[in-house]
């Protein structure tokens, strides 16, 4: 006779799979299940990885001898374009954004990311953004003016064709997914971690994935907004980066490396949170230095943001800029020291067990180091004069890039492998593909920094014999085959391993943190219940924890009318304050990227009606998607048995919802200011810059606008004030009437932007204020439409007094575009009046 207690845990899990599960087949689509997405990213990831490892491979083998015609200048230079451009955008940063997804709500004690339709858009648009790039290489199309795209050699009089195009398109589209991602990370650390997880208590992990979302934040909207701005100005002929028009083509690599020099820490924070999660695990002691880790995560995360000069050394920037710069890359190298110390010291204290993925974080520690003395030799300004532009730089670049990102990569690879499988990685033919890795890396990097010294320039495609170079390239690309070898053999071992691996174990690797709490392969609801924690060591204090939660002796063990349930938690204690319901399988995401996608090709192929359609389309479904939240039917209607300690997020003032707005106008806010840098550096930089004496918008009816827009936005927030306390009588016509005044802003501003002498062909001057006026437009037209479908709402009982929650999160959107509005006043209008015209 079965248990009764048995029978109803098998009932129990049942359900849970079935209703947070994906669907089979080519519905399989419609997953929004963190450990799918994040999964899909990793594999995508790495398909690109491949793709670009093979066009290294063509330009080593170009390279090993002096004097060989393998491949044609034209097809050289596209090819380290886009061994380039995928390496460094549709691998490296992907990939490592797809581990987080999958690994963080797992250690947190979370059952899913916070947002989980923005994940699955965010991959559909990496993929379709990743292959609009490859097509250019298909359609021998593909950009050759290298993977950071200069001016004015990326302008269409220097490349007439469309591979720019396919760049800057393609990676607008990819810098989508990324800042995706960032958002869901941030608040889903931040706002979904299990009763007790404090800030001080959580996983050291998520602290390094927590400083990389804030950087991308922080970091990827300059690239936006200078991709926006290069295709402006090839598609349409307006004149940013042209002197002639009072443009400067350093405007770009400053926007660029805004984004570039960041980016280098964006990859490597992950990685050095791989290390310091795996070291304690196989020196079996506690991470030394725990709170000195945090405190260099986010010094570095600081400071990484002040360096982007660095990459600038040689344009003729002033001697004061150059001392500041070099100084401040030196810095960096503070916070790195205290973390490899810090790494060193745990495995000093503890006993060491040479696990496969431990062999990894060896040989990322020997690497790296090398590859960060070569970095603070390059903060030097007289050594970075001399060996600027050539195979020194490159050989640096990879040593800090592969070692700091691909070796822990790998490790954390392993280590994490048997919750995919549940099987254990091949030491054997894991340790092969180690050391031909690790060998072939350095048979090829370490001669190219003597290739470098000796002259020998980055992106030529082939050298004199008479240079004594040939030798040295003939040992680099015998190591890059070498390395390409290993990488097989690695390959293969993953292939084999899901066969024929070893059964793992409950927790293997004798772990600490949660999510080897779980069973190998991974059910799609992490955790049958959700635990308390106290402590950074959970399953080190208590081993029989995964035996009460797959037993659901812990929080929310039952589903509730078949609603995708997890914790909602403070920020800084961890402690309970709503549940939070996640949403199920979903067609959105993909329709939304497949419409962007539609707009992307358009705009490549100058199909402008279409272009048009597809924008239409595009917004309509973000719309839908919007709307299908809080208290719609098929969400979290009104219910007799809502919980009410805690109670479901719809239901509260401070839900996920309000902290994905905030953390999303913080990303829009770093666009708008990098706008406002443009306009600052060109007027004081650029020699042809010209303000006209008389300005192209007229006072009376700026002031006017921004009059309405004031009034809209204090309307609106009164509205929420009585939201506050449950006062919702009238407040639909309240809503209403502020849509009515913020049309009439748009409608005056729009007119203004018609009406106005403005010559963006002409002078970067009117150029930059047309996108200015543009961005106000757009901010301004969503935030009218967001308050009508908040009006319908109330009508509908969507929103209600017990269910306010989505007016609450349009709030910040309405203050955002006030301040945007009168900043560009000053800014744009009022500053440039005082100054008087030149």
């Amino acid at each position: 006779m079965t248990d009764p207690l048995i029978e109803h845990n098998r009932q129990r899990h049942e359900q849970f799979s079935r209703v947070w599960g994906n669907l089979r087949g080519w519905r399989s689509l419609l997953a929004v299940n963190h450990t799918t997405i994040g999964l899909r990213f990793i594999v995508t990831g790495f398909l690109f990885f491949l793709v670009g490892g093979l066009l290294a491979m063509l330009l080593r083998t170009q390279l090993a001898l002096p004097e060989q015609d393998i491949v044609g200048i034209e097809l050289y230079n596209q090819l380290f374009t886009m061994h380039g451009t995928i390496m460094m955008f549709l691998f490296a940063i992907p990939v490592l954004e797809g581990m987080a997804m999958y690994l963080i709500p797992k250690m947190i004690g979370a059952r899913d990311l916070v947002f989980p339709r923005l994940s699955a858009f965010g991959y559909f648009c990496y993929l379709f953004g990743g292959l609009i790039i490859l097509s250019s290489l298909v359609l021998s199309t593909a950009p050759d003016t290298g993977w950071f795209m200069y001016t004015p050699l990326s302008s269409s009089t220097y490349s007439p064709g469309s591979g720019a195009d396919f760049w800057l398109l393609g990676i607008t589209f990819v810098e989508i997914s990324a800042l995706s991602a960032g958002v869901e990370l941030v608040v889903s650390i931040l706002r979904t971690r299990t009763q007790g997880m404090s800030l001080s208590k959580m996983p050291v992990f998520c602290w390094y994935i927590l400083a990389m979302a804030l950087m991308i934040i922080f970091g990827f909207p300059p690239l936006i907004l200078g991709s926006i701005l290069l295709e402006l100005e090839r598609a349409a002929g307006m004149v940013f980066f042209q002197v002639a028009g009072g443009g400067d083509p350093l405007l770009w690599q400053h926007l660029f490396w805004l984004f570039g020099h960041p980016e280098v820490y964006i990859l490597f924070l992950p990685a050095a949170g791989i290390v310091s999660t795996l070291i304690p695990v196989f020196a079996q002691h506690p991470l030394v230095g725990y709170r000195w880790i945090v405190v260099a995560v986010i010094l570095m995360g600081f400071l990484s943001f002040g360096l982007w000069v660095h990459h600038m050394f040689t344009v003729g920037i002033p001697q004061l800029a150059l001392s500041f710069f070099s100084v401040a890359s030196v810095l960096v190298a503070i916070p790195t020291g205290i973390q490899i110390f810090a790494w060193l010291a745990t495995l000093w204290a503890g006993r060491v067990v040479f696990h496969l993925p431990m062999l990894w974080i060896l040989g990322f520690i020997v690497v790296f180091v090398n590859g960060g003395l070569t970095g603070v030799m390059l903060a030097l300004v007289p050594f970075d004069w001399q060996v600027h532009d050539t195979h020194f730089v490159v050989a640096h670049m990879h040593y800090v890039l592969v070692g700091g990102m691909l070796f822990p990569l790998i490790a954390g690879l392993y280590y994490w492998l048997p919750h995919v499988s549940g099987r254990m990685p091949s030491d054997t033919l894991g340790r092969w593909g180690f050391w031909l890795v690790f060998i072939g890396f350095n048979l090829t990097f370490l001669i190219m920094h003597l290739t470098g010294l000796l002259g020998m320039p980055r992106r030529i495609y082939t050298y004199e014999a008479e240079m004594g170079w040939g030798w040295l390239n003939l040992i680099s690309s015998v190591g890059g085959f070498v390395m390409a070898i290993g990488i097989a053999a690695i390959i293969l071992d993953l292939a084999l391993h899901f066969r024929f691996g070893e059964k793992a174990s409950r927790n293997p690797w004798n772990a600490d943190t949660l999510e080897w709490a779980m069973p190998m392969p991974v059910p799609p609801y992490n955790f049958a219940s959700l635990p308390e924690v106290g402590t950074r060591h959970p399953l080190w204090e208590n081993s029989e924890l995964p035996v009460t939660i797959f037993a659901g002796k812990h929080g929310l063990a039952e589903i509730q009318h078949e609603r995708r349930d997890t914790w909602g938690s403070d920020a800084i204690s961890g402690t309970v304050r709503e549940v939070v319901n996640l949403p199920a399988n979903s067609w959105m995401p993909l329709q939304c990227a497949a419409a962007i996608a539609v707009l992307c090709l358009s705009l490549l192929t100058k199909v402008y009606g279409l272009a048009l359609l597809a924008t239409l389309a595009a917004v309509f479904l973000l719309l839908r998607w919007s709307w299908h939240n809080g208290g719609h039917p098929g969400v979290t209607p009104l219910r007799d048995d809502d919980p009410v300690d805690p109670p479901l997020h719809t239901r509260t003032f401070d839900g996920p919802g309000l902290w994905g707005m905030v953390v999303a106008l913080m990303a829009n806010g770093t666009l708008y200011i990098s706008l406002l840098f443009g306009w600052f550096y060109l007027w004081t930089v650029s020699p042809f810059w010209t303000t006209p004496e008389q300005g192209p918008l007229a006072l009376l009816p700026l002031t006017v606008s921004g009059v309405l827009l004031t009034l809209a936005t204090l309307l609106y927030g009164r509205g929420l004030v009585r939201l506050r306390k449950r006062e919702v009588d009238g407040l639909g016509r309240l809503f209403w009437l502020v849509s009515l005044l913020g049309a009439a802003h748009v409608l005056s501003l729009l007119w203004l932007l018609v009406d106005a002498p403005l010559h963006p062909t002409l002078t970067a001057h009117d150029a930059v204020l047309v996108v200015m006026l543009i961005y106000q437009l757009i901010h301004s037209a969503l935030a009218v439409i967001l308050t009508a479908m908040q009006a319908v709402r109330l009508r509908l009982g969507y929103v209600s007094a017990q269910i306010p929650y989505e007016p609450i999160v349009v709030g910040p959107f309405w203050l955002y575009t006030l301040g945007i509005f009168w900043m560009s006043f000053a800014a744009f209008f009022l500053l440039p009046l005082a100054w008087g015209g030149v």
